[in-house]
């Protein structure tokens, strides 16, 4: 799995995942903070968040065309420095008014923007790792690789998010309740519908003595949002590590930050060859129209996926049970999570270990993890009180836990030469998705409908099981889907747009994360089932359709 990969990888990996912690820690709590402090509904907060993420994944495109042109290394550079501009005025205590919300507009610009300069020219240079012969085999599983290790910051972000929040809430003598920023928002609306309910809540809280109801709103409003607020600057740490890293490992990929405009300098009145022979007008033709009917699909991956962060966090919030107990519990322990993704690994080193003394110890790691993921399990209490934002560990954890089984599954079927090309896993994916958002049809059936709720949240409550069996199916739709489609990008990119073709693929995740405000614009207006049933019938149209071009696009990679 790791073995004979560049040591080049591994920097550029660890690099990312400090990027990307602190990235997911600012969007676990991110449509939290936007609804509990300027009280947006939820058609409102999910059209912000999409925004938001179609910026996010956009900014690539003109990322990749600068990066062509005056190179990767330094817009990644340049990025990082914006990012951190960006998170640091996010991090920046404001008022709920209108200066409140330029700055915070203006700090989701500035992290859009490093991102776009950020994202797709890092993985641009991992794939030119692969360009040399001697790992060309190697692409897809490497980045594989590369995608779990961007899902290990993703997978602590939630809990440093909810860890720093109710830190801060703490301090005030208050903690975290999915009923309140609705009710006080109401509150102070001058709607008392909700009072009692808020009444009973300020009761166990020390912070609330000697208020009346709209006082406490006020003063719990303010204080969630400081503690959000603080939860984004762990952005700005996380990227100070990224920087580290990047910096003091560079001799290990610098030979692959070059674009082609360099290479062809390089290559000037030397003997050396070019890295990859120059492509024909017609063969040019077809890998561009190949990659944008692969761009057309992966669109509506997208808008079904982010749901994470919109409309299944709502979900979250209003329709989940806020506690959970027996075996459950273990998931809602990062830590427990932690040793039981790292046992995974091991547990596959006892196979693949060329010897018997590293069978040997792996038995030994496999079984002392387990037994650590237990203690901790039964050290928790019964029940445990959960927030909205920890089931976007889930996703994550999957990705880190199940990359080792996607990694063996399919390095069996390319021995035997039945490994399906990197556009039929995309369709696969597609297939797959359906079945996750199937199973939240399944776990919405007999419930009211947002409307009806009006922004409160439901009196019937649904086990967590039925969001976290929707994660783990959505996340083997996205390890068929997500890093395949970055290798065969490319792979196949003309070398003179790799930039650029980068770019196109996470302009197309933007646009998709642009329509995950669909959902979210019906939230209020139908069924629950019906919202879930939308997704299913695209994820199914767009199987459909890559799977009818699927000669075509084959045939690009030959």
């Amino acid at each position: 799995m790791f073995k004979n990969q560049p040591k080049g990888l591994f920097a550029l990996a660890l690099a990312n995942t400090g990027e990307r912690f602190g990235y997911y820690t600012m969007l676990a709590i991110f449509l939290l903070f936007i609804q509990a402090k300027f009280g947006f509904d939820a058609a409102v907060a999910t059209q912000i968040y999409s925004i938001f993420l179609a910026g996010v994944y956009f900014m690539p495109l003109f990322g990749g065309m600068l990066a062509d042109r005056i190179g990767f290394g330094r817009c990644v550079t340049l990025g990082i420095a914006v990012m951190f501009l960006g998170y640091l005025c996010l991090a920046i205590p404001t008022g709920a008014d209108t200066m409140g919300k330029i700055m915070m507009f203006g700090a989701l610009a500035l992290i859009a923007i490093g991102t776009g300069l950020f994202k797709g020219n890092l993985q641009v240079m991992v794939g030119n790792l692969y360009d040399d012969p001697k790992y060309a085999d190697k692409r897809d599983s490497a980045f594989s690789l590369f995608y779990m290790a961007i899902n290990i910051g993703a997978m602590f972000a939630p809990s440093m998010a909810k860890a720093v929040t109710n830190f801060f809430l703490g301090k005030s003598g208050l903690f975290y309740d999915a009923n309140i920023p609705a009710i006080a928002h109401q509150i102070l609306d001058g709607n008392m519908e909700n009072a009692d309910k808020l009444t009973a809540l300020m009761g166990s809280m020390s912070g609330a003595s000697g208020m009346d109801v709209t006082q406490f709103s006020g003063m719990y409003i303010e204080k969630l949002s400081t503690a959000y607020n603080y939860g984004f600057g762990v952005a700005c740490i996380s990227l100070i590590v990224s920087v580290l890293i990047y910096f003091s490992c560079r001799s290990w990929f610098r030979h692959a930050d070059v674009n082609a405009k360099q290479l062809a300098k390089t290559a000037v009145g030397s003997a050396a060859k070019p890295a990859e022979p120059e492509l024909s007008k017609e063969q040019t033709k077809s890998r561009i129209t190949a990659l944008m009917l692969v761009f057309a699909v992966v669109i509506f991956f997208w808008m079904a996926f982010h749901q994470n962060g919109a409309t299944l966090t709502i979900f979250a919030r209003d329709y989940t049970s806020h506690d959970v107990s027996g075996l459950t519990r273990i998931g809602f322990n990062i830590w427990s999570l932690a040793l039981i993704a790292v046992s995974i690994y091991t547990l596959f080193n006892i196979f693949q270990s060329e010897s018997r003394k590293g069978r040997i110890i792996s038995g030994i790691a496999t079984a002392v993890l387990w037994g650590g993921a237990y203690a901790l399990y039964a050290g928790m209490p019964d029940p445990v009180k959960i927030q909205p934002s920890d089931f976007q560990q889930f996703n994550p954890f999957f990705v880190v836990a199940l990359t080792p089984v996607s990694l063996a599954i399919f390095g069996v079927l390319a021995r035997k030469g039945k490994e399906p090309s990197a556009p039929r896993k995309i369709g696969m994916g597609m297939l797959v998705a359906a079945i996750g958002f199937l199973i939240m049809t399944m776990g919405s059936m007999g419930l009211a409908s947002p409307k009806e709720l009006g922004g409160a949240v439901s009196d019937t409550l649904v086990s967590p099981n039925w969001l976290i069996s929707t994660y783990l199916v959505l996340t083997f739709a996205e390890l068929l889907l997500s890093p395949m489609g970055i290798s065969f990008v490319s792979k196949v990119a003309p070398p003179k747009y790799k930039g650029a073709m980068m770019g196109c693929w996470f302009a197309a995740t933007a646009i998709g994360n642009y329509l995950v405000s669909i959902p979210g614009l019906l939230w209020d207006k139908i069924p629950l089932w019906g919202v879930w049933s939308v997704l299913i019938a695209l994820c199914l149209v767009s199987a459909v359709f890559i799977f009818s071009i699927m000669k075509k696009l084959e045939s690009a990679t030959r």
